[in-house]
């Protein structure tokens, strides 16, 4: 044991003097240079600020006090003089007042100009009313804003039962029960004046609507608390989006890294030397990718530090750095060049975002929203915490992704797998023909079988989300399409491999068996995944949708083996080239059942 600790500890020093000293001596210098500009303007944009708008709109006003009002707009260039001066200059100006009336024309520019105008005397009215000394007469209604949780049940949805009155009915809807009275607030403010004053000078110059992401992170314990309608903002459901930028970008833009550190190790052909150690594959990766995981848990750490994040947070994050860090060690040994390391990189951020975040959107209303860890934060950040099931049923995925693709990562981390340019579908079918051993291929197709089920339901749960918005019942039949072809496909995956491979492997009664093999593989995984973690999305009509007919066992198990067999019957009759053409009918068949299932004709 502490041999292997000091050879990971060894890689890790490695990787961090390797990462430091990566720019060139020429490269090195220009970089402190541009370094220290970038200091520079930072320093000097914050003492003067940044000035692109200034003098955007020309302003012509004949009364000097209300020049002083906008004069203190940059966008404004304010010039004052007489009416007539003004009318025959009119050409020059996207704004004119005169006797206190405003025109503008009917540009674009001068429509955007006018409601600058327009903010800007909203906020000197606000200025003038805060100073006034009966600020209850300035103000006569004052809000007191109260969060709810939802309550509305989903899981009526399931057998059909309407959640809400329609939109079109001939009868107004009556209550079934009695109608109790609900008692008035009161018309009191527990606030001292001064306090509310003091707190509507501090929001005099803030936006509504930035200013309620800016309180997620550091909420309002004050007198804020109570605000005038002008500063209240609808309630958006968009609260995770400053989550996303704060915590999640961070971890990507790091794994980027070590990402880069493999392909450089390919490139420049270092990997060589590590192989050529007494190190195992398992401990090169582990060393290399430990100083990665060390800087996104600190970084996450001082994030979550300088918001008064709890750093419980960091548990859900966890598998996410795991979760980056695993995808960011295969981009890096299948990629051929960096330009296609970039584009995979690219496409994966983009999926792995939009899982993260989507679903955080419906926090507190759908319980779809958990199969995000981020959701996990937003809850805790909101003081409703979470519990262990929870915890369990967001990240259960990421952290079984995670450990497939760093072992599939360690047991291909080879010379002959590091040092190849193959095509990026090659390189995959090469990855997973290493998992395949010919002295026992149904027991290898069993095990990719069963070990492709975290992808695969994270794939439909990331199709879910994406459709989770569009109509009825259009999203439940893209929905049954889609999870089916993405079921099939995943089934399919080590038989075209294993038929790429050994073109001459197959005879009709190994078809049989590796279509029987392959099944039970994903029957099991997919009843014990299930069972254990996901069961809460089963209560809703999408989760109908998506694992139909698991309640009897043989009924899925034939369903699966039909699929596969079509598939491995077509390769074994035309070859590799009719896969898709396999592929599609295995998924039209897999539809058509779940259809049935779904309205009740078996």
């Amino acid at each position: 044991m502490r041999e292997t600790l000091l050879a990971v500890w060894t890689i890790a020093r490695w990787e961090v003097a390797r990462s430091i000293t990566t720019m060139s001596r020429d490269v090195l210098p220009i970089a402190i240079a541009l370094f220290v500009l970038l200091v520079a303007v930072t320093g000097f944009a914050s003492q003067s600020g940044v000035h692109l708008q200034d003098g955007m709109y020309n302003l012509g006003i004949d009364d000097p006090g209300a020049a002083r009002i906008f004069a203190g707009d940059e966008r404004f260039a304010v010039y004052q003089a007489d009416a007539a001066t003004l009318m025959a200059a009119q050409g020059t100006f996207d704004l004119i007042i005169i006797d206190g009336r405003v025109s503008t024309p009917e540009t674009e520019k001068g429509r955007s100009a006018l409601r600058a105008l327009s903010r800007d005397y909203t906020r000197y009215e606000a200025f003038v009313f805060n100073q006034q000394e009966d600020l209850f007469a300035a103000y006569p209604l004052w809000i007191d804003s109260l969060e709810v949780k939802s309550e509305l049940d989903f899981i009526a949805t399931q057998s059909g039962q309407p959640v809400g009155a329609g939109l079109y009915g001939r009868r107004r809807p009556v209550p079934d029960g009695p109608v109790l009275p609900v008692a008035p607030p009161s018309a009191t403010i527990d606030v001292s004046r001064e306090d509310l004053r003091r707190d509507l000078i501090a929001g005099a110059g803030t936006d509504s609507q930035i200013s309620r992401y800016s309180d997620i992170l550091s909420p309002d314990t004050g007198p804020g608390t109570f605000k005038t309608p002008s500063q209240l903002s609808p309630p958006l459901p968009f609260d995770s989006i400053i989550l996303v930028f704060v915590f999640i970008f961070p971890l990507y833009f790091t794994s980027q890294f070590f990402m880069m550190s493999i392909m450089n190790e390919r490139v420049e052909r270092r990997g060589e030397i590590l192989l050529s150690t007494p190190l195992k594959p398992w401990q090169i990766i582990v060393g290399k990718a430990l100083p990665y995981l060390v800087v996104m848990l600190g970084v996450s750490a001082i994030l979550a530090l300088i918001n008064s994040a709890p750093l419980i947070i960091l548990l859900p994050l966890l598998p996410v750095i795991l979760f980056f860090l695993a995808n960011a060690l295969i981009i890096g040994m299948v990629a051929r060049s960096f330009k296609e390391l970039s584009f995979v990189s690219i496409f994966f951020s983009t999926i792995a975002t939009s899982y993260l975040f989507f679903p955080s959107i419906f926090a507190n209303v759908h319980v779809i929203s958990l199969i995000s860890p981020l959701t996990l934060i937003v809850l805790q950040m909101q003081g409703d915490g979470f519990t262990a099931t929870d915890y369990m049923y967001s990240t259960s995925l990421f952290w079984l992704t995670s450990a497939v693709l760093f072992y599939v990562g360690t047991v291909n981390f080879t010379e002959e797998r590091l040092f190849t340019l193959h095509t990026l579908t090659t390189r995959i079918r090469e990855f997973i023909g290493t998992s395949i051993s010919l002295s026992r291929p149904y027991t290898s197709l069993f095990l990719i079988s069963l070990f492709s089920i975290p992808f695969v339901f994270m794939a439909q749960l990331m199709m879910l989300v994406l459709l989770f918005n569009l109509p009825m019942p259009l999203s439940l039949i893209v929905l049954l399409v889609g999870a089916a072809f993405i079921e099939e496909l995943a089934k399919s995956i080590g038989v075209y491999t294993l038929v790429a491979n050994i073109p001459d492997f197959f005879s009709w009664k190994r078809v049989v068996a590796a279509s029987a093999a392959v099944a039970a593989g994903f029957l099991i995984g997919e009843k014990t995944l299930l069972f254990a973690t996901l069961a809460q999305i089963s209560d809703s009509i999408f989760g109908a949708v998506l694992f139909a007919s698991l309640q009897v066992l043989w009924i899925p198990l034939t369903l699966h083996f039909i699929g596969i067999f079509v598939t491995a019957a077509v390769l074994r009759t035309w070859g590799r080239r009719a896969y898709l053409p396999g592929l599609i009918a295995a998924t039209v068949i897999h539809t058509l059942y779940n259809l049935s299932f779904i309205l009740g004709w078996i």
